[in-house]
C-alpha cells in the first residue's frame, strides 16, 4: 500500500466521520512520527509533510556529518562521512545530509499497522466527541429515529446518526414504537462502558416535562415563571409546583394556556398524562392542601419532627384525595417532601366500632399496626384503600384483604340486625 492509497482512503473515513482537517492532520502526523520512533528510537531528526487533499507524503531525515572515527557516529541525528558519500561524493564533515524516505521502507506489517492506528485514532476520537457532546446536554430534549425496537430498551438515532438507548424503564408505559417512527426525550445521563459511551434517554423523567413547559410557556423559558418541584407517575399523572416572580403573571394560568391550549401539548407528548399545575407557596399547610387537588380537606395535623402530615376529609373527598391506585397521595407525598396520611373527618364516625372490639378477629400487632397511622376504627379503616393501608403499614396484601373482610362482615350484621328491629310484627291478637 503506498501513502495515496494510505492517506486518501483514511481522509475519506475521517471526512464521514465529520473529522475536522487540523485534527485529520494532527493525527496522520502523529501516526507517522510513531511508525518513525519504532525504527529510528527518535523522531527529532525527521520533518513529515503532508497533503490530505492531493494524498502526499514526504518524510526527510535529516543528519549531520562527522568524522568516520568520532565517537557520536552512532547518535541518531550523525552519519558517518564515508557513509555520506556514498549519497553524494562531495558531502564534507560538518555539512547537513538530507535523505527522503518512502512509506514503503517501513515495510508492509507496519503499513498496514499505521492504517489499522489511523481508524482506531479516528474511533477514539469520535467516541470522545460523542461523550462531550451528550455530556454537556444532559437535561436537555433531544429528537431522534426508532432504529430498533427490544424488550428492554429502544435503539434511537440522533441527527449524526450517533447511537442512543431509550431503556423500557424510561418510556411511558403507554409508548410504543415501530422502526422509523420519531422520538423525543431528555438526555438523562451518559455512561462510560468498556471504553464506549452510553447516552441514555428518558421520557419519563420529571426533567422531561419541566423541558416540554419551557417549550411550551414562554414566561417559563424567560424566568419569569420558575418550576420549584416536578413530581411524576409517568403516563399516568403528574403535579407541578410553579411560582411567578411577577405579581401580575398567573403562573398556573400561565402554564395552562387559553382554554387549556398551552399544556395539551404537552399532555399529547405525555400520552394523556394526567397534570395538576399548583400555585406554589411557603405557606406549608396551603401547599398540602393545594398538592392534594382536586380534593378538598378539612383540616390537617403537621408534625414535623417525624415528617408526617394527617389530613381529615369528608367521605366524599377521600377517593378524590387518594387518587386511582394511590397515584394522587403518593404524588402529593412527594411534592411536598412528607408522609401524608389521609382520614375520615371524625364528625362521620357515628355508629363505628373501635378496632380493639375486633381482637377476638384479628390479631393484636395488625390492630397496633393500623393504629400507628392513627386508624383505630372499624370505619376509619375501611376509608382507606387497601393499596395506601400496605404503603403506609407492614401489612401484607393478604393481611389486609382478610382485615377489610372481617370489618365488612360486621357492619354488615350490624344493619342487618337494625333493619329487622325497624320491620313491623303483626302481633297475635290480630291474627
Amino acid at each position: 500500500m503506498n501513502s495515496n492509497v494510505l492517506i486518501e482512503s483514511f481522509a475519506e473515513f475521517a471526512r464521514s466521520k465529520n473529522i475536522d482537517r487540523p485534527t485529520m492532520m494532527s493525527i496522520l502526523e502523529d501516526v507517522f512520527r510513531t511508525m518513525i520512533r519504532k525504527r529510528y528510537t527518535d523522531d527529532a531528526n525527521f520533518d513529515v509533510i503532508l497533503n490530505v487533499d492531493k494524498g502526499d507524503l514526504e518524510i526527510y531525515r535529516n543528519r549531520e556529518i562527522v568524522d568516520d572515527n568520532s565517537e557520536d557516529i552512532w547518535d541518531n541525528d550523525k552519519i558517518p562521512l564515508a557513509e555520506a558519500q556514498k549519497i553524494e561524493p562531495d558531502f564534507e564533515v560538518g555539512e547537513q545530509v538530507t535523505e527522503e524516505i518512502k512509506l514503503e521502507d517501513f515495510g508492509r506489517r507496519a503499513v498496514l499497522m499505521a492504517r489499522q492506528t489511523l481508524i482506531q485514532r479516528v474511533k477514539d476520537l469520535e467516541r470522545d466527541n460523542l461523550y462531550q457532546t451528550y455530556k454537556d446536554q444532559v437535561g436537555e430534549i433531544i429528537s431522534g429515529e426508532v432504529y430498533q425496537v427490544w424488550s428492554r430498551e429502544a435503539l434511537i438515532l440522533d441527527k449524526e446518526e450517533n447511537e442512543l438507548v431509550l431503556p423500557k424503564a424510561e418510556q411511558i408505559p403507554k409508548d410504543r414504537y415501530r422502526k422509523g417512527d420519531p422520538v423525543r426525550a431528555v438526555v438523562h445521563r451518559v455512561e462510560i462502558i468498556n471504553g464506549t459511551p452510553k447516552i441514555i434517554l428518558s421520557r419519563a423523567a420529571p426533567a422531561f416535562l419541566e423541558r416540554l413547559f419551557e417549550q411550551e410557556v414562554p414566561e417559563i423559558y424567560d424566568g419569569l415563571i420558575t418550576i420549584k418541584n416536578i413530581v411524576r407517575e409517568p403516563g399516568e399523572r403528574a403535579k407541578v409546583a410553579v411560582e411567578s416572580y411577577d405579581d401580575r403573571i398567573d403562573p398556573v394560568g400561565a402554564c395552562v394556556g387559553m382554554k387549556g391550549s398551552r399544556i395539551h401539548a404537552v399532555v399529547r407528548e405525555l400520552e394523556n398524562e394526567n397534570i395538576d399545575v399548583i400555585n406554589y407557596t411557603d405557606n406549608l399547610e396551603l401547599y398540602i392542601a393545594r398538592a392534594l387537588s382536586p380534593a378538598k380537606l378539612t383540616s390537617m395535623k403537621i408534625n414535623e419532627q417525624t415528617g408526617r402530615v394527617s389530613v381529615f376529609l369528608k367521605p366524599d373527598q377521600v377517593s378524590l384525595a387518594i387518587g386511582r391506585g394511590g397515584a394522587n397521595i403518593k404524588l402529593a407525598s412527594r411534592l411536598v417532601g412528607m408522609e401524608i396520611d389521609v382520614f375520615r373527618d371524625a364528625g362521620d364516625y357515628d355508629e363505628d366500632i373501635a378496632l380493639d372490639e375486633f381482637s377476638d378477629e384479628i390479631e393484636s400487632w395488625i390492630i397496633a399496626e393500623l393504629k400507628k397511622i392513627g386508624l383505630d376504627t372499624g370505619r376509619a379503616v375501611l376509608a382507606v384503600s387497601k393499596e395506601d393501608i400496605v404503603r403506609r403499614t407492614e401489612l401484607e396484601e393478604e393481611h389486609v384483604d382478610e382485615l377489610f373482610r372481617v370489618i365488612k362482615q360486621e357492619f354488615n350484621e350490624e344493619e342487618e340486625e337494625n333493619d329487622q328491629a325497624q320491620t313491623p310484627t303483626v302481633s297475635d291478637d290480630a291474627q
